[in-house]
């Protein structure tokens, strides 16, 4: 049985933070579904913008889409429509055979309305609409701002996946907008089935505070964080008011690992899917790290529901300097901004491209 399928049985779903046109012409996302326990896939404009740069798989329909008057943010979310349609139906039979519950895939709205409430729930409103499949996910991200949009888009029935947290407040703060927004659902006498996933990002701590600390500290404060949150969510859902949207015919939302790649060259490949290791999870990976598991993974000891093991390890970065709450806060908002920059660069790689093609044809 290969790691990935192991891990899979252990209770945590495995999805692939990528996608391109040439994954799923290929039959290389069939491939991972079939061969490595792949359940569900997530998207950025990072990973769009890689894939459309780097390849000419995209040309054609850009070239198309131009004909028809498209061009910039529009004719983007036409391209990432097509791709992230045609994976949720590969998806499909994973969503219905488990009730919704996983076979999702994930496309994000403008990272620019990131702070803008009203226009982040339109935006949402208006993809899960134009994208007509039930297994996919708006992602948010659980910004002041993005947290009432997030109310709002569950109460309104779009699932959700609340990007860009980085600790069990920010997590618990998405938490309760997702909670609010059942729980409005269920007193609107509304279904309460409405999906949703709130991502923790893990890397970035570490790339954050390893120049800034002895060798024997490095790689370890995102694993610790990600302990906190955990027991934050395990006794989140075992909490009074989670059982009552559960008994209502709620789904709970799970808790997702983002950020799993490992950025440390001397460090393993597979540390963060080794560490995070937990049931009632979803770990996103990149393609390489999804790969490096398969080949040469083991599970080790799964993440504790007690955080009390990494006390000692967070004690010891607060005495080191580090305010973990203080970087908290650093984080999302540089993680916003590192989307924002991403978004820009995107929208000039198509309109780069559209020049291109235009000189071309």
């Amino acid at each position: 049985m290969k790691a990935t399928e192991k891990l899979h049985e252990s209770g945590q779903s495995l999805w692939l933070d990528n996608i391109t046109r040439g994954l799923l012409n290929s039959g290389t996302l069939e491939s991972y579904i079939r061969d490595l326990s792949v359940t569900g896939l997530t998207s950025n404009p990072t990973i769009f913008d890689h894939a459309i740069k780097n390849s000419h798989d995209y040309d054609d329909a850009i070239d198309r889409k131009l004909k028809e008057g498209k061009s910039g943010e529009a004719l983007f979310f036409e391209l990432a429509l097509e791709d992230l349609t045609k994976a949720a139906d590969l998806f499909r039979p994973i969503y219905d055979r488990t009730n919704g519950v996983d076979g999702w895939v994930s496309l994000e709205v403008s990272p620019a309305l990131a702070h803008d409430s009203v226009r982040t729930l339109a935006a949402a409103k208006e993809l899960h609409a134009r994208a007509d499949r039930p297994n996919l996910f708006i992602k948010i991200p659980g910004t002041e701002e993005g947290l009432a949009a997030i109310e709002e888009a569950i109460f309104e029935g779009v699932p959700v996946n609340v990007t860009l947290l980085f600790s069990a407040a920010q997590y618990l703060a998405a938490a309760d907008a997702y909670l609010r927004g059942i729980e409005r659902r269920i007193a609107a006498g509304l279904n309460p089935a409405v999906g949703s996933v709130a991502s923790m990002f893990i890397s970035r701590w570490d790339v954050a505070v390893n120049d800034k600390v002895p060798e024997s500290m490095r790689d370890k404060l995102g694993i610790a964080v990600a302990g906190q949150t955990y027991e934050a969510y395990r006794a989140l859902v075992d909490s009074p008011r989670h059982e009552r949207i559960i008994s209502a015919g709620a789904h709970r939302q799970r808790l997702l690992w983002a950020s799993t790649g490992t950025k440390n060259p001397k460090a393993s490949d597979i540390l963060y899917i080794r560490a995070l290791a937990s049931p009632c999870t979803v770990n996103t990976m990149p393609e390489a790290t999804l790969k490096a598991f398969a080949d040469h993974g083991d599970l080790g000891q799964a993440l504790p529901v007690q955080a009390r093991s990494t006390d000692g390890v967070l004690a010891k970065f607060a005495k080191a300097g580090i305010d973990v709450g203080v970087l908290a806060g650093q984080l999302q908002k540089e993680g916003a901004e590192g989307f924002v920059k991403s978004w820009n660069e995107l929208l000039k790689c198509i309109a780069s491209k559209s020049i291109a093609l235009k000189k071309a044809g």
